[in-house]
């Protein structure tokens, strides 16, 4: 029987094949448990017997590998179509992790726009660990180009990005990297999710997600995942994380792999009610503009087209007037909620200049656009007509 590909309304990549399936089954084989469990069991021992002194039957300590995470790695490895996968205690253990790949005095490139956590890792941190950080848009690959030098070692992009919703091109970044043999390009996907995006396929060497976002997708566990093709890096990565102890409880794991298995559906809803949400504001008189990568004013629209499979619910905008009237909006607020954090059933709405981005310094802000007036939502899963309404009343509250 021919396989049909399922095309999106909206022009993008056809959406990856066999995706639920393999959310729901890879790595959750019944035979591998003594009970024949459907559902994966939470695995809380710490520590596993040994037939002889040295000889496991496959796990010895649990920070060094457990059955519960086991079973999340291989799923999310399906998903990101990637050979291996690794769970961490939160997306910042993952970064941090993959950051002790370099030594002092390696260069690090990372987009100028990215999560704030991200930001005030390479900021803040990594810079008295010795390693040299740029910040550069690499939306222009002219200054990717002329950013990397000897000492280059790492370049990080982020696409969409947090909170400016900038595209980046993951297989033209991975051209100009991969000259050099010997720097690693990693993508941060938290933003898309291994429903909309692979950008292993697209040729980064690395790809990294929060979990605590789309893929686990109910807001209630806090990690990180990571995936790649290449055996010396799993290798690299699973010593060092087994090293630093940046491992995530076998409940959370439980939980993320729970929530795999609706990924597909809640993705295509977030797409739905953002894009409904995008259209929405975009002729809005009290909006002064919309950034939505999933609409055809978005500057790179067409690239978005063709490296993804569809857009999520990260719908940015910049609200006319001054912050009270931003202020004023959050406040009239009913079905969002004002709240950090993103990707979860529920619709959040905050205020970047001061929630999730305070930490960048406000000369990077300006330049970003990251202004009081910019407004970032969240947009989850609940009725569209409840969505629009909540956001026209709250708009009338902050213009009468």
């Amino acid at each position: 029987m021919q396989e049909k590909q399922d095309t999106s309304p909206y022009g993008f990549q056809p959406r990856f094949q066999h995706f639920a399936t393999q959310a729901i089954h890879v790595g959750q084989e019944p035979e591998q448990w003594n009970s024949s469990a459907v559902v994966p069991p939470i695995s809380l021992s710490t520590t596993f017997k040994q037939t002889t002194p040295g000889k496991s039957s496959g796990f010895e300590y649990s920070r060094s590998g457990n059955p519960t995470r086991n079973c999340l790695e291989k799923v999310v490895a399906a998903l990101d179509g990637a050979k291996y996968s690794l769970a961490f205690a939160s997306g910042l253990a993952a970064t941090v992790t993959i950051a002790h790949l370099l030594k002092a005095g390696d260069q690090v490139i990372c987009m100028d726009d990215v999560y704030g956590g991200t930001g005030r890792y390479f900021r803040y941190v990594a810079g008295d660990l010795g390693l040299k950080v740029s910040f550069v848009d690499c939306t222009n690959l002219k200054l990717l180009e002329a950013a990397i030098t000897p000492e280059t070692k790492l370049v990080w992009i982020e696409t969409p990005t947090n909170p400016s919703l900038k595209v980046v091109d993951i297989e033209a970044c991975a051209h100009i990297v991969h000259k050099h043999e010997d720097i690693i390009l990693a993508v941060d996907n938290t933003f898309m999710s291994a429903y909309f995006q692979r950008p292993l396929a697209l040729g980064a060497d690395i790809s990294i997600q929060s979990a605590t976002k789309y893929m686990n997708g109910h807001s209630d566990i806090v990690m990180g995942l990571v995936s790649v093709n290449s055996e010396d890096l799993n290798k690299k990565l699973r010593f060092l994380q087994n090293t630093l102890g940046a491992v995530p409880s076998p409940f959370d794991c439980f939980l993320c792999n729970r929530g795999l298995k609706t990924l597909q559906l809640r993705m295509e809803k977030h797409f739905k009610n953002g894009m409904a949400v995008a259209q929405f504001l975009e002729v809005n008189p009290r909006v002064e503009k919309v950034i939505y990568p999933g609409l055809p004013s978005h500057p790179q629209h067409e690239l978005l087209k063709r490296q993804c499979t569809g857009c999520p619910g990260m719908v940015t905008f910049y609200i006319k007037g001054t912050l009270q009237h931003a202020t004023t909006f959050f406040k009239n607020l009913k079905v969002f909620t004002l709240a950090e954090s993103l990707g979860g059933y529920e619709s959040l709405a905050e205020l970047p200049a001061i929630m999730t981005h305070a930490s960048v310094p406000k000369s990077d802000r300006d330049i970003l656009g990251i202004s009081d007036t910019l407004i970032r939502l969240s947009v989850g899963l609940e009725d569209e007509e409840d969505l629009l309404n909540d956001l026209d009343q709250a708009l009338k509250a902050a213009h009468p």
